[in-house]
């Protein structure tokens, strides 16, 4: 990965910077996660690896990996709690290694 790679059209950007600076956004995405990605026009690739919580597709799809950090303490809950799980299931995704702790993974 690296920055040249980065496709500044992905969508995804948007999504996990609204995330970060609308908490009313961030609650609704908990609750109903699907109904918020339906507001967002996502490439079906870009849909699936937010909703399998695959960040190393999201890498290959050209996903900044600032906002990938960003994304994920806010898909694992840490905002609150630190970044410590957040960042080890980071890693696994991006390894290819199931998570069993994180929601919402299928399997590989």
């Amino acid at each position: 990965m690296s920055l040249e790679n980065i496709n500044r059209a992905l969508v995804s950007h948007d999504l996990v910077q609204d995330l970060k600076w609308n908490a009313d956004l961030r609650r609704e995405f908990e609750d109903d996660q699907a109904a918020v990605l339906d507001r967002y026009d996502l490439t079906p690739a870009e849909r699936k690896a937010i909703e399998e919580r695959d960040f190393r597709t999201l890498y290959d799809l050209g996903f900044h990996p600032y906002l990938g950090a960003q994304f994920a303490r806010i898909l694992f809950a840490n905002n609150k709690s630190g970044a410590t799980s957040a960042v080890q299931m980071l890693l696994a995704s991006i390894r290819g290694e199931s998570s069993p702790q994180s929601p919402g993974a299928g399997p590989r």
